[in-house]
Formats: structure tokens, sequence, C-alpha cells
């Protein structure tokens, strides 16, 4: 059925923002036009003919579906955390009508069959689309390269080991020169990290924990940008987390260094004292850090020396994060509040509305050359969203099949009203 979406602010960021209307006929974009004065039709709704089906988006907002480009969808492997099918409804409910998942299952995406099987996957759930982010070597154990041509011609749209920092510069190297896919860094330095529970710093000290120096970050995101000026190839830095890191980049990018930056909700919004009141809740990697690198995280937003906002969506099952906090994996689940949490950056003027937009939409699917957009022709993904709804955040609510977020009872505002994806009302 064809969809008219009316009565909303439309955002896509670049092309058009104002009242107006979306059309959307086969499953993909038809027209977007200003909304109509005086009552006539907008241009948008053609013949208003029988069959269309109208969304009313009075006092909503309408925007291109949001892209998340780190998610961790556990399967195969992990199915008691998480499945393509959870994770899939939870990203929907969240507005996200793409995500890109991390190699990090058992086995590893480091083969075409897997690749092919988290595809078929995604395809039976029929929700959000799915596209995977290989490994960088075989088994993500950082010495064997993997097949890229192969993964590539599977269906992986980038790189990484994802969870475990690739040490061996030359592997790196060659990834950057010979894969045709990006490259995402997590940068960690895994000797200065040894034995850390959480950021090195007064909390930690307070609760008598092994810390992590924001050098741990910092020095490898140097490491891969030099590779990147080295070989000229474009490098995305995953999960940026320090004042740091974003200096490196900044000045990067002065230089002409094809280096992108991603952060995610938790390190502009926490830092690592909530994990005196939330305990193996608040325990991720990279660890929340201190204000001043929540502040600095915020500033980078605004300046665009970061590019976009990912969730690192992360699930757990209870009895994993109830082991301790220096026992219990890191990590947080992140699709379902990503948006009411990245509208306080909104409320807080650090950014505009249509920025914040392209951060979680156009952006991320730019850097790993994804479609996005409100564009005629181009498939019809979007989003509607209440940016007035107020809401407390509750376990119950979680289409995910975790529960491990620290934004359990944060009060906020704006939620997903609608999600499409490819003409198809998936969520509402």
């Amino acid at each position: 059925m064809d969809i008219l979406i009316t009565g909303g602010r439309v955002i896509d960021p670049g092309r058009f923002d104002g009242p107006g209307e979306v059309l959307i006929t086969g499953g993909r974009i038809a027209a977007v036009a200003a909304a109509a004065s005086a009552g006539a039709p907008a241009e948008a709704s053609g013949e208003r003919r029988p069959g269309v089906r109208v969304i009313d988006a009075s006092g909503k907002i309408v925007t291109p579906g949001l892209v998340d480009i780190h998610v961790h969808l556990r399967e195969p492997g992990y199915e008691h955390k998480e499945t393509i099918a959870t994770g899939c409804r939870a990203a929907v409910a969240g507005g996200f009508t793409a995500v890109c998942c991390m190699a990090n299952t058992r086995p590893v995406n480091d083969s075409p069959e897997v690749t092919r099987f988290i595809l078929s996957q995604a395809t039976a759930a029929g929700l959000a689309r799915v596209y995977p982010v290989a490994a960088v070597t075989k088994g993500l154990e950082g010495r064997e390269p993997c097949d890229y041509r192969a993964l590539k011609q599977a269906g992986a749209v980038a790189l990484s080991d994802d969870g475990r920092p690739l040490l061996d510069s030359r592997l790196l190297r060659r990834a950057l020169e010979t894969s045709g896919m990006p490259v995402i860094g997590h940068s960690e330095d895994p000797y200065l990290a040894a034995g850390g529970v959480m950021n090195e710093g007064p909390a930690a000290r307070a609760l008598g924990v092994p810390g992590i120096p924001n050098a741990c970050e910092s020095i490898m995101v140097l490491r891969d940008i030099a590779l990147s000026e080295l070989t000229g190839a474009p490098v995305h830095i995953a999960h940026v987390s320090t004042a740091e890191s974003i200096q490196a980049v900044r000045e990067a990018k002065a230089r002409g260094v094809r280096v992108t930056a991603e952060t995610a909700p938790h390190y502009f919004t926490l830092t690592d004292e909530a994990v005196l009141r939330l305990g193996a809740e608040a325990k991720m990697n990279p660890p929340l850090r201190s204000e001043r690198d929540r502040r600095a995280v915020r500033e980078a937003l605004a300046d665009g020396t970061l590019d976009c906002i990912a969730t690192d969506h992360a699930p757990h099952a209870p009895e994993e994060k109830a082991a301790g906090l220096e026992q219990a994996p890191n990590g947080i689940i992140g699709l379902e509040t990503a948006f009411p949490i990245c509208m306080e950056l909104v409320a807080d003027g650090v950014v505009s509305l249509s920025r914040l937009i392209a951060l979680l939409s156009t952006r991320p699917a730019q850097i790993l050359g994804l479609p996005c957009g409100l564009i005629p022709g181009a498939p019809a993904d979007v989003a509607v969203f209440d940016p007035q709804a107020e809401f407390t955040i509750a376990a119950a609510m979680f289409r995910s099949r975790s529960r491990n977020s620290p934004f359990i009872g944060r009060r906020v505002k704006g939620r997903a009203a609608a999600t499409i994806v490819g003409g198809r009302v998936v969520f509402e």
C-alpha cells in the first residue's frame, strides 16, 4: 500500500527542513514537498487516491530512518543475549531502519558463509536492514587477514576486529590498501588496559578497582590516523570517549587526513561516577570517562570533529551483568534509548535538531556508503518521531532480549512513533 505522511516537520539534512509531506509508492520515496497552504493539497500528495494510507504526523518530525553503524546482534553463537530478530525489533522501535553488526560472533564473521547467514536471518526477520561488518583478521586473532574480496561479495560493508584491537600495523595497512571497504578501528592498547575495569580516576580509586587511562585509547587513535595518512585510505574510529582522541581527530582533519569518528550516547551523558551508583550496568569498553571528557565529546559533536553517533548496542544476559563489577562483561544496550538520550543535546543547545538527525542518519550512512535520505526514487526508509513525548525509561519497554542499560529510570523526551522500512510500516 502507498503511504502519505502529512502534517509533520520533514527533516532530510542538507535537502529539506520544514512543514512537508512525504509520499511513498511501491516501497520507494515518490515525492517530498512543502506543506500545502490555505488548505490546498501539497505536491507530494498527488491525487490522494483511494488505497493510500495517510499517516498524520502533526506535532511530529519525519526523518530518514536512523542508521546505526555499530551494533552487536550476537547471532550466531550468543543467542541468549540477542538474536538478529530481537535486535532488529529493538532497532525499529528506536527509529532505526538500518544497523551494521560487528563480527565478534561465534563463529566469527570472517567467512562468506557467516556473512550470508546473517543476511538470511535479517531477511527472515523482515524488520530493519542489516549490514554485516566482517572481521579484519581470521578469528579476530590479529594474525591472518581474511579474504576481503569474498566477504565483500557476500555482502559485508566494512571491516573491524571490534572488541579486539588490531595491534599489527602491517596487517591494518594491508586492509586499508587492499580491502576496498571502510575499516573501523577499535582504539585500545590492550597492554595498557590489562586488568582495568573502569576509567582511571577518583571513582576507580574509591571502588578499589584497576583503572584504564585515557592514553589507552588515544595512543591507538594516533596510530590509525598515521596509517590513514600513510596510505591515503579512509579510517573510521569507533566509540571515541576521550578529549585526547578528539584533539587527535580534530588536528588530523585539519591536515586533510581521511579520518572519521563516532561516539555513543553514554559518552556525552554519563561519566565514570555512574559506576559508583550502577556498578556493572555502567561498565563498558571504552569506559565512561571524566566530566572533562564528556564535555569534550559534546563540543566535538557541535563543531563537526565527531561525524556521527552510534549506539554500540551490546546486549548481555542478566546473570552475566550480575557477576560483579570486575567479572561482568562490558557493554550496554542502546537502540531503543538512543533517540531520547540524544535529544538532550538539542535541549541543552549543543546541536540543532537537524544536525542531530544528520548525526544519526545521513552522516553514518555516508561513512559506510549506505543508502539514506528522503530522495525521490530511494528506498522508503523513514522514521516518524514525537519530540515532545515524555516518559521514564523502563526495562519492561525493551524489545531487545537483554536489559543491561544504565538509563533505566531516566526521565527523557522524544520517541519513535512509526518506522517504515522499504515502504512497510514495521513499528508504530
